[in-house]
């Protein structure tokens, strides 16, 4: 069975650490080397795979030591020339298991946040990157805002139990943004409270499962007649499909809140 656990980097991402009890271990997204080396050791581990969802160095930082200490590493990542370490790029609808272990997993291609952002589906478990977060989801870099509204919705279409690991703690200002948006939101307001005990006690907000970010994230809710009408008013005409929504909330939020 796969076991996921986080190893915090940086102010506020998560590198995801997988592992099956073989003793050996993938990682998703490391951005920095020491705390990823750090857990291994401390955990009898042995790196075998790496899994990049996009080139930002807070995501591609680690590379070259983690080669450093393990010359045979698996790295896989999208085909983008811009992550120099890569040994295998993957793409959309490839299907694949990760050098150490038996879960296989899918390439989502998911533009938007950056033109080459990919996820991996494997085992209920989805690994977005910065495409989706809890309650929110990514600024668009170079890719375009109607890409990262596709892609959104292509998330939002997975079962409603697939645990969406995105790689920041972000959750907190997100649900912020989200109160906004839906200020009458009775799920809204009990995800805040909850959101609030979890990071009072120091414990991670992520994973957050699908249905309730289908609940809850606007982002995800670009059909809602509330989401369409405070988009609306926000942008000062009328919105005709779901990407215009969708834009005139990441530009609210882009302009007005972050």
């Amino acid at each position: 069975m796969l076991d996921v656990q986080p190893i915090p980097a940086f102010e506020d991402n998560y590198i995801w650490l997988l592992t099956e009890g073989s003793g050996n271990a993938v990682v998703v997204d490391p951005g920095d080397a020491e705390p990823v080396l750090e857990r291994l050791s401390a955990e009898r581990l042995t790196l075998t795979s790496v899994l990049i969802t996009h080139h930002h160095a807070d995501h591609t930082g680690g590379l070259e030591a983690l080669l450093a200490a393990v010359p045979t590493l698996e790295i896989n990542g999208p085909d983008d020339d811009r992550i120099r370490a890569l040994s295998h790029r993957r793409g959309e609808g490839e299907t694949f298991t990760p050098a150490g272990l038996t879960t296989p997993f899918q390439v989502l291609e998911v533009p938007g946040h950056t033109s080459s952002h990919i996820a991996y589906l494997g085992a209920g478990c989805l690994f977005c990157g910065d495409t989706l977060f809890a309650a929110g989801c990514g600024r668009v870099f170079d890719g375009t805002f109607e890409q990262l509204a596709h892609s959104l919705e292509r998330i939002a279409a997975l079962p409603a139990d697939t645990r969406c690991y995105c790689a920041h703690e972000y959750t907190q200002a997100n649900l912020g943004f989200a109160e906004w948006v839906e200020p009458d939101s009775q799920a809204l307001a009990e995800r805040v409270r909850q959101v609030q005990l979890q990071r009072s006690r120091g414990q991670p907000t992520v994973p957050s499962r699908l249905d309730l970010e289908r609940a809850t994230n606007p982002f995800l809710r670009t059909c809602e007649p509330n989401v369409i009408a405070a988009a609306e008013h926000q942008a000062g005409r009328r919105l005709t499909t779901s990407a215009e929504v969708f834009t005139a909330l990441r530009r609210w939020k882009d302009e007005h809140y972050d």
